[in-house]
């Protein structure tokens, strides 16, 4: 009988390296408010947020993907020749035809690696995440360079209070690459397409919409479930997680969330990603710039246990346990 070859990878895959860039631009609360009815003091107690970047005209998703990338190859102490495959997580290209890996992987220097998108929207990053550990950890591919990256201000009204004063642009990277121990633990995920009208884009000619309520009624009940999911398939317990990351919907969110996983044990000192403040919410690409901007912050330490959690539009979900580079 005859039998195939299959390669054999290593027993865990780590997060060897992480990259982010935001565009310039600040867009203030303020500065909302002087074209629209709103106020600082709505949006914060709302939303939660303060500032937002916003990319200008012909600043392109793929730009803001390489730079990202760019650093996080860097960061994991390799050259672009060692990247084996390239995953871009978005829901935000111009047109879907051709993707923004293959453009992203040719210019940062990552010729001939296979290249592809996942669109699973705000848990773009964490299915993209899994994906990567599972090549690395099948010996299909050493490293895997994931990236969430989104220019949401092509797709939002800039009139419509409900979306503009949530949506941002940004781009958030991390290398995956082989461990001799778990360093990714397996992904918790779904997804609940029966409540699809929630958020999307009816068309190429719409924006954005979403139902507020339902939404922040659906995540504050429905999320913390999967994210105690991830820590008991990473063989942990609650009170093991250093540093919590949802994706960076909505602050209230965020919070209703950790008083959740507190709720069911985890430490009073748990470090919560707040990024969502002077970033705003930049779908995929939230949890990777909120890990690169507390690292860079001095929040967390190589080590540490982070729990990432993302969910939206689909509407679809994810999370995992991951150990900190």
């Amino acid at each position: 009988m005859t039998t195939f070859s299959v390669p054999t990878g290593p027993v865990g895959s780590r997060i060897l390296g992480l990259g982010s860039y935001q565009p310039e631009t600040i867009v203030s609360n303020h500065d909302l408010s002087l074209r629209m009815d709103t106020s600082d003091e709505w949006i914060r107690d709302r939303v939660g947020i303060a500032n937002r970047r916003v990319a200008k005209p012909d600043e392109l998703l793929v730009d803001m993907a390489v730079e990202a990338g760019a650093k996080a190859v860097a960061d994991a102490g390799l050259a672009p020749a060692d990247i084996g495959a390239v995953i871009v997580a978005t829901c935000t290209m111009p047109s879907q035809i051709p993707n923004a890996a293959a453009q992203v992987a040719d210019r940062i220097g990552v010729k001939g690696a296979p290249a592809f998108d996942l669109n699973a929207a705000c848990a773009g990053f964490c299915y993209a995440l899994g994906t990567a550990s599972d090549l690395v950890r099948a010996g299909t591919a050493k490293h895997v360079l994931v990236i969430g990256a989104e220019k949401l201000t092509d797709w939002v009204d800039g009139d419509d209070r409900s979306t503009a004063i949530i949506f941002a642009d940004g781009a958030g990277a991390a290398v995956v690459g082989p461990s001799d121990e778990p360093g990714i633990g397996p992904v918790s995920w779904g997804s609940a397409g029966d409540l699809v009208d929630m958020i999307g884009v009816k068309d190429r000619r719409s924006f954005i919409f979403q139902e507020g309520q339902s939404v922040f009624r659906w995540a504050t009940t429905q999320i913390a479930p999967i994210a105690l999911k991830a820590i008991e398939l990473a063989g942990l317990e609650v009170s093991d997680v250093d540093v919590f990351v949802p994706h960076q919907a909505n602050l209230r969110i965020v919070e209703a969330i950790a008083k959740r996983l507190r709720a069911k044990g985890a430490r009073e000192d748990l470090v919560i990603a707040r990024d969502i403040v002077d970033s705003g919410n930049t779908s995929s690409a939230s949890i990777p710039l909120a890990l690169d901007h507390m690292r860079a912050a001095g929040e967390v330490r190589s080590g540490d246990v982070a729990l990432l959690v993302g969910f939206g539009a689909g509407l679809s979900y994810a999370g995992q346990v991951v150990r900190l580079p």
